[in-house]
């Protein structure tokens, strides 16, 4: 695997890092700023909404620049987003500093992975850009927890000023390591806004909403559902993290292995087992020693959809990716608002922190459902002798065009 692809994953440790740590640290920020901890929850769906509004947004203005200084920019304003969090004097200017972060996250990832992917040969892109995303994942077991643990004993100011460091180093790897790759000669802007006509990418960009999204419904408020349901003490948060974070490396890895091989049956799988996890989790919250290895297996489960997800928008979406990678990663933090929201809607109405579990499970069997449906279209448009229209040479006359096994009609 290249060396640039250990910047990426530098970057993507970062953003990972800050993404997910403040689970860990609303207790400590309601109680600094007075409010509920549903109202605490609104900074993760802040971030998840400014990455599904700046993914796009970012892409978008990147189109003139290089990739690799587009990401370096992209780090930049990573860095800023979190220093201005670090010294909000009030929620308001919080949730300001979340979404100013949260804009550089889509872009980033979404077009680290499609330079992830030219960077290796074909049948090893799920794999490298699972590699990217090992970044994402090994945040959460070490950047989460050691944040958390920070924040806990220090102040989550600190958290922050420590995250906006981190956001240095990525920005400094990437324009050490990452090749400075021209564009693509051809590819314009109306060549990726036609991606969103394949139903197929369209399918795959709801099952990440769906899919990812049953994940948040559970960790977003994982730190009061373990301590006021499970009975485990404060402390006992940034461990339970590095238990979520060994499960999410371990199921991108799974899942970027078996997405290069069978990759619809992955996603079945995946997507079954986390419906049947997030329905035991409601139950086994209320034991110490169950909810721990529940906690593992939303991990694994939820994380081993992200590169066959990822790498179906990307098959689809070949002739022109990136905004259409972006636009993905903006999906997995649309899932993230909906159940943030979700859960505390149920939360609010005072059916406890582990009923937000219920969530999960409504999202993830709609997510499969969505998967069963897209890859019968798949196999239906794949059989041979089925008769496509296509338009002639521009004279207005239609002929039928067989399509073989091996092709996919679009």
């Amino acid at each position: 695997m290249p060396l640039a692809l250990l910047a990426l994953a530098i970057g993507a440790f970062g953003i990972g890092t800050t993404e997910f740590v403040i689970m860990g640290l609303l207790p400590q920020v309601a109680g600094d700023f007075g409010v509920s901890v549903p109202t605490a929850g609104l900074l993760v769906t802040g971030y998840a909404l400014g990455v599904v509004a700046g993914a796009p947004l970012m892409t978008l203005l990147g189109t003139k620049v290089t990739r690799k200084r587009m990401l370096m920019l992209l780090m930049g304003v990573f860095v800023v987003g979190n220093l201005i969090s670090a010294v909000a004097p009030v929620f308001a200017v919080l949730l300001i500093g979340r979404i100013v972060t949260s804009l550089a996250h889509g872009a980033f990832f979404g077009i680290g992975a499609v330079v992830a992917a030219d960077l290796v040969a074909p049948a090893k892109r799920a794999g490298a850009i699972a590699l990217m995303f090992t970044g994402l994942t090994v945040a959460n077991v070490v950047g989460v927890p050691l944040g958390t643990y920070v924040g806990q004993s220090a102040g989550w100011r600190i958290t922050f000023v420590l995250v906006a460091g981190l956001g240095v180093v990525g920005l400094l790897g990437v324009a050490r390591l990452v090749p400075d790759m021209p564009k693509p000669a051809g590819v314009r802007l109306r060549h990726e806004l036609a991606v969103f006509r394949n139903a197929q990418v369209v399918l795959a960009m709801a099952m990440t909403v769906l899919g990812f999204g049953a994940v948040f419904a559970a960790i977003t408020y994982i730190a009061p559902m373990m301590t006021d349901v499970a009975g485990f003490a404060d402390s006992s948060v940034t461990w339970l993290l590095v238990l979520l974070g060994l499960g999410m490396v371990a199921g991108n890895l799974i899942g970027g292995r078996f997405a290069d091989r069978r990759l619809m049956p992955m996603l079945y799988t995946a997507l079954a087992a986390l419906a049947v996890v997030m329905g035991l989790f409601t139950f086994t919250a209320q034991y110490k020693a169950a909810a721990a290895v529940t906690i593992f297996l939303v991990g694994v489960l939820g994380f081993a959809t992200v590169p066959p997800l990822q790498k179906r928008v990307l098959d689809h979406a070949s002739g022109a990716p990136t905004l259409a990678s972006a636009v993905n990663i903006g999906a997995f933090n649309l899932g993230n608002a909906l159940a943030a929201w979700l859960g505390g809607l149920v939360i609010s109405a005072g059916h406890g922190y582990a009923a937000a579990n219920w969530v999960g499970v409504a999202l993830a069997s709609s997510a499969l459902i969505l998967a069963v449906v897209a890859g019968s279209l798949e196999r239906r448009a794949s059989r041979p002798g089925r008769l496509v229209v296509r338009s002639d040479d521009g004279d207005g006359a239609a002929e039928p065009v067989p399509v073989a096994a091996d092709q996919h009609a679009g």
